[in-house]
Order: C-alpha cells, then sequence, then structure tokens
C-alpha cells in the first residue's frame, strides 16, 4: 500500500475512530456490563469468562478472522483493518489501566452514550475504508458464498452476541440493554458513514408534467430529471418525474403536485447516500 496523503489522511481518521470506540467501551458499556456487537462485544464476553484484557481478547479474536478472509480483501483494506484493530485494542487496554472516568449510576446514560461513542468510532473507521473488527468479515466472507447480504449477517451475528449475554449470564435485562446499545451504535454509523443526508427522492408520474416542473423550480427552487416510459401493456407513453428535496419539503411538493393534478402518482424514497447537490442547474 503506498503511503499517499489520502492513506495519512486515512490513518488519522482510523486513529480517532478508535479512541471514540475504545471510549465508548471502556467509559460507559464495560463499568455498566452492556454488551455492544461485533468483536468489542466478543471481547467484552471473553473478558467477563477469563479475565484476559479486553484489548487483547478483541486481538485474538480479530486475527484468526482476518487471515481466515485475507483472500476476500484487498490488501491496502486489510493493512488499514490491522492498523485499526490493534490501535482500538491498544487504547482499549491503556485507558483501563491509566484513566479514571467517573462513575456512571444510571444504565441508560452508559447504554445510550455507549451506542453514541461506539457508533462514531466505527462510522469514522468504516469512512477511512476500513473495518472496525472481525464480524465485518465473517459478513462478506458469508455473503461472497451465499445470497445473504453483508448487514444481514452481521444482525444475525450481533443477535448471538446479545442472546450469549443473555444464556452465560443468566441476565435478561442486560439483553435488552445491550440491544439499545446495538441500535443506536448502528444509526450513528449509519448517519456517518450516508453523512446524515436528509434528503428524499421523489418519482412524480402524471399527464401534467410540464406545468409540475415549472412549479417545482419556481417553487422550490430545485432541479430534476425527466424520463420517458410506457405503461406495463406497452400502449401508453408517459412521463416521470425525477426530483431531489429535503424532507422539510415534501408536504409543500405533495400539496403543489396535487394542486395541478389530483391523479398524479407520487412516490417517496430514502436519498441513503448522496453526492454533489440537488440544487437548480437551470438559469
Amino acid at each position: 500500500m503506498k503511503m499517499n496523503k489520502q492513506e495519512i489522511q486515512n490513518l488519522i481518521l482510523i486513529t480517532i475512530g478508535s479512541s471514540f470506540l475504545a471510549c465508548g467501551v471502556v467509559f460507559f458499556l464495560y463499568p455498566a456490563k452492556i454488551i455492544t456487537g461485533g468483536t468489542p462485544g466478543l471481547g467484552l464476553i471473553t473478558h467477563y469468562l477469563t479475565g484476559i484484557s479486553i484489548g487483547i481478547a478483541m486481538l485474538a479474536i480479530n486475527i484468526p478472522l482476518l487471515i481466515i478472509g485475507k483472500k476476500h480483501l484487498n490488501t491496502g483494506f486489510t493493512i488499514r483493518t490491522v492498523y485499526s484493530m490493534v490501535m482500538t485494542s491498544l487504547i482499549i487496554d491503556l485507558l483501563i489501566l491509566y484513566v479514571e472516568f467517573p462513575e456512571i449510576n444510571s444504565l441508560l446514560i452508559a447504554t445510550l452514550y455507549g451506542g453514541v461513542t461506539v457508533g462514531i468510532g466505527i462510522g469514522i473507521i468504516l469512512k477511512a475504508n476500513a473495518s472496525a473488527g472481525g464480524t465485518t468479515i465473517i459478513a462478506r466472507i458469508i455473503a461472497n458464498k451465499t445470497h445473504l447480504k453483508p448487514g444481514q449477517v452481521i444482525l444475525f451475528l450481533d443477535a448471538i452476541i446479545v442472546i450469549s449475554v443473555g444464556i452465560i449470564f443468566k441476565n435478561f435485562e442486560g439483553v435488552l440493554w445491550s440491544i439499545i446499545s446495538i441500535y443506536t451504535a448502528t444509526i450513528v454509523v449509519d448517519k456517518i458513514v450516508t453523512g446524515g443526508v436528509s434528503d428524499k427522492l421523489v418519482n412524480i408520474v402524471s399527464e401534467k408534467t410540464t406545468e409540475i416542473c415549472e412549479a417545482i423550480m419556481s417553487d422550490l427552487n430545485r432541479d430534476g430529471s425527466i424520463l420517458d416510459g410506457q405503461n406495463l401493456a406497452k400502449n401508453h407513453n408517459k412521463s416521470i418525474i425525477f426530483v431531489v428535496v429535503n424532507v422539510k419539503s415534501i408536504i409543500q411538493l405533495r400539496e403543489l403536485v396535487m394542486a395541478i393534478d389530483e391523479e398524479a402518482l407520487m412516490i417517496v424514497m430514502e436519498a441513503s447516500e448522496m453526492t454533489g447537490t440537488s440544487r437548480r442547474y437551470f438559469t
């Protein structure tokens, strides 16, 4: 992997992300005995069962998984992931040994802030084109050999981790708190990776395309695209307006479209990730 400006930036981001991940585990989840998903969760369980430090436990779990999955990963991604694993494990053990953090007596606060902090860390690491741990590697391997999506595999693995907490420690309440922590982390990761997009994709099918397009440009100050299509019987041509608007403008857009054509079909979809701008391109 050639060390250029982009790779230096990636390493800095991974270091920051690993620090957030480690802080979430050490300051919030570990004292409250709440389990998160992925390798940090497995590391916590291993620590509780064996007494091995969390950092060493995470490395012991991650390294074999990385070796198994190496052929499914490119060299740059593998090196960045190794750096992420080592940094996270090292920072976790150093924080436990040398940093005293005020005690948190509220399980709700520990769960939510732990999930948020872990989510921030994982999200930053993913933005740097690396992985925070082994479950992602397993997910890639299984997804390559089956019809399952990586997200489905990760969700399944996290479910096993959480259920094992209830079985091993006979603590059903802990399972419920862990689910909240994982769900919170997942939301934060999604927001960081996708940039927190608050825009919506809207498809509009109408016989009054021209009037609707003019209203969108003048009232919403947005541009879009017009797609030509046919009905299923292929005996009627139709035009479809494709436009991206902010979520706050959905109601205004709906009222605008209905005022022009009450028979119009309007489909709103999530813009989970978007680059560039959806603002006006016309003069």
